[in-house]
């Protein structure tokens, strides 16, 4: 049973990378002749229809007025800047190396998490941090003929990742998941829209609109699928499959934009998968001693 388990989380994660992948790439497509702003608001539109339905349809948004606080409010600006910094950066820089630097944020996490929770992060799991960062400065270059000041967006979108999700794991089991993704879509909406004064939006045509449509059903699909992902297998055997993201984001950087990655950038975002499966493995380690620890400490 526990192996169809698995089975049944592999293929929930890889479904949920591929929809965030794909939502990405029309992205980048549409951002040619978009505003960042206004993709985000028309792309929210639609995402935000989807969560409220399911919100409402499954009673995620009882109470919701007692959600509303500064905790939450943080969280929601955090969301904002992670998906503005991370289309900003789709807009100016490869594909692949967009995704590839944003897979830095499980490290980051790891790092905030010892940081500002005071979880136990041992020297191997801070030495697999420190990896992961040479793996990132790989690929942007810093200093180099190589480097575009764009990759810093991708940066500060990691560390708006991180911080929403510290937020979220400081917010714990009170509140649904879906009341949770429904504040997140409404809040890009919102900051899409908060653009508008300092963009020169216009009227996109039907084929844009059905582009951002289906990028906000992607965003939900891929959002969706993450949870049955993690609901369904073990951690340890599911969570490595995010990273199967990158592939998807080189696949589609090759065949959708003509984006090539050269042989120091492949370098890099091996270093920065590397270390994070690294980092996957201790973290399992270190719950199979614990749980062990608590085994023989328990009495019969």
């Amino acid at each position: 049973m526990a192996g169809s388990d698995n089975l049944r989380g592999i293929l929930a994660m890889v479904a949920a990378m591929a929809s965030f992948v794909a939502g990405d790439s029309i992205i980048k497509f549409v951002g040619r002749e978009l505003p960042t702003g206004e993709i985000m608001f028309v792309r929210g539109v639609f995402a935000s229809s989807i969560t409220l339905c399911a919100a409402y349809a499954t009673g995620a948004l009882r109470n919701v007025y007692v959600a509303i606080t500064p905790t939450m409010l943080i969280r929601a600006i955090s969301d904002v800047g992670a998906t503005l910094f991370f289309f900003l950066a789709l807009q100016s820089i490869p594909f692949a190396e967009v995704n590839a630097i944003g897979q830095f944020a499980p490290l980051a996490i790891t790092g905030g998490a010892a940081l500002f929770l005071g979880e136990p992060v041992g020297w191997r799991r801070w030495t697999a941090l420190v990896v992961g960062l040479i793996g990132v400065l790989i690929i942007i270059r810093p200093g180099t003929s190589a480097f575009h000041w764009a990759s810093v967006f991708v940066l500060a979108s990691v560390a708006c990742v991180a911080t929403r999700d510290l937020l979220t794991k400081h917010i714990g089991l009170a509140f649904p998941a879906l009341m949770l993704t429904s504040f997140s879509a409404i809040s890009v909406m919102l900051g899409g829209l908060a653009l508008a004064p300092v963009e020169a939006w216009k009227m996109p045509s039907l084929g844009q609109i059905a582009f951002l449509a289906t990028a906000g059903v992607t965003a939900f699909g891929g959002n969706y699928w993450t949870v049955i992902a993690m609901r369904s297998g073990d951690m340890g055997v599911v969570t490595p499959f995010r990273y199967v993201a990158t592939v998807f984001a080189v696949l589609s950087g090759y065949f959708v934009f003509g984006e090539l990655p050269d042989a120091l950038t492949f370098l890099g975002i091996a270093i920065v998968i590397g270390a994070g499966l690294y980092t996957l493995h201790r973290e399992r380690v270190r719950l199979r001693t614990q749980y062990r620890s608590v085994s023989v400490t328990t009495p019969e």
